[in-house]
């Protein structure tokens, strides 16, 4: 230690070892590595403060451990392969790595224990390594791993959709051209609405907004009439699901191309309402209401295939249900589903 007539520079100049040590500890501490030196024949493990506080033991700086304590702290999961592991780190030759779970204060965290085997740099039987907290890294690998397993079971859903609806459509459309019209209208209100479908905050899910998704499948037919705003979207504020928004995009489609066809939408001077309530908390009403449109003498045939998809949709998909009203202003619809089910 210097005195106080000596400056640090004097003190580096007498104790340059003391000072290198130092400086190097101060490294290791602001890198987050931990030391430990195990006894092969003790079984014991010295652990410096930083390994001390990563494996939540509170005992003085340098103090030493068994192996048996510390693995009391790995997940029971990973207990077996760290302990064979460290067993037979003595034979393995060169460096080794190793990385497995600890819990400490019910918080899971991932520990990396590297070193030397087969017996490299063995001191007086006792062998020297490092623990590092790789907490963080392997959080972000977990996620990669999730949104990699997502995107490819949303591919796979996507595809296996687009399938259906291709043979579906084949079998109901009149030519070629009317059948590539259908489809691809079809598949773009699929894509709109999964572009819609984001995650929410705190890692609780996907969703979109129910008056969103609406509002942009609608938007397309709100054109061509004699005035502005005759599509009118009035929604509470409401999370729909992935597997809910999928089912909800087709069936808004199939209405808007009926009433495209037949209803307020194929004229300039129609109106569409879409309002929606919450009844006791658990169930969701969606009204869809048509009113200026041609009169209707005969309504849509509902065994066709896009009132199949509809009911198809609604009552085995989202285990709801669907009510057509044909009265001579326009169609009126209302579907009736479970919050809880809109949300999946």
């Amino acid at each position: 230690m210097p005195t106080a007539k000596q400056s640090p520079q004097e003190t580096v100049k007498e104790n340059p070892q003391e000072w290198d040590t130092r400086r190097l500890r101060l490294a290791i501490e602001a890198a987050g590595v931990g030391l430990w030196s195990w006894n092969v024949d003790t079984d014991c493990l010295a652990l410096d403060d930083v390994s001390l506080f990563l494996w939540g033991v509170t005992r003085p700086g340098e103090a030493e451990v068994r192996f048996e304590e510390l693995s009391e702290r790995i997940h029971p999961a990973d207990r077996d392969r760290v302990g064979a592991a460290f067993a037979a780190t003595r034979a393995v030759p060169g460096a080794y790595e190793i990385d497995f779970r600890i819990i400490v204060d019910d918080e899971i965290r991932w520990v990396s224990a590297r070193g030397q085997g087969d017996d490299s740099g063995i001191v007086g039987r006792v062998m020297f390594g490092i623990f590092l907290d790789v907490t963080g890294r392997k959080q972000a690998e977990e996620s990669n791993e999730l949104l990699a397993g997502e995107m490819s079971h949303r591919v796979k859903n996507l595809l296996a959709i687009a399938s259906s609806l291709t043979t579906m459509t084949s079998r109901t459309s009149a030519s070629a051209a009317d059948m590539a019209r259908e489809l691809t209208g079809r598949l773009t209100a699929l894509d709109r609405a999964h572009d819609l479908v984001r995650p929410l905050p705190g890692h609780e899910g996907k969703a979109a907004l129910l008056g969103d998704l609406i509002s942009i499948l609608l938007a397309p037919y709100d054109t061509g009439a004699a005035f502005a705003g005759r599509i009118r979207v009035a929604v509470p504020r409401m999370g729909v699901g992935e597997r809910a928004a999928t089912t909800l995009a087709l069936v808004i489609h199939e209405l808007a191309t009926n009433s495209l066809k037949y209803g307020a939408l194929s004229n300039e001077v129609g109106t569409l309402d879409v309002s929606c309530c919450a009844q006791d908390g658990d169930e969701v009403v969606i009204v869809w209401t048509e009113r200026g449109g041609p009169e209707v003498v005969d309504p849509p045939e509902s065994g066709g295939f896009g009132g199949r998809l509809i009911r198809q949709g609604i009552e085995r998909q989202l285990r709801g249900s669907i009510d057509c009203n044909w009265d001579t202003g326009g169609a009126i619809v209302t579907i009736r589903l479970e919050r809880q089910r809109l949300a999946t």
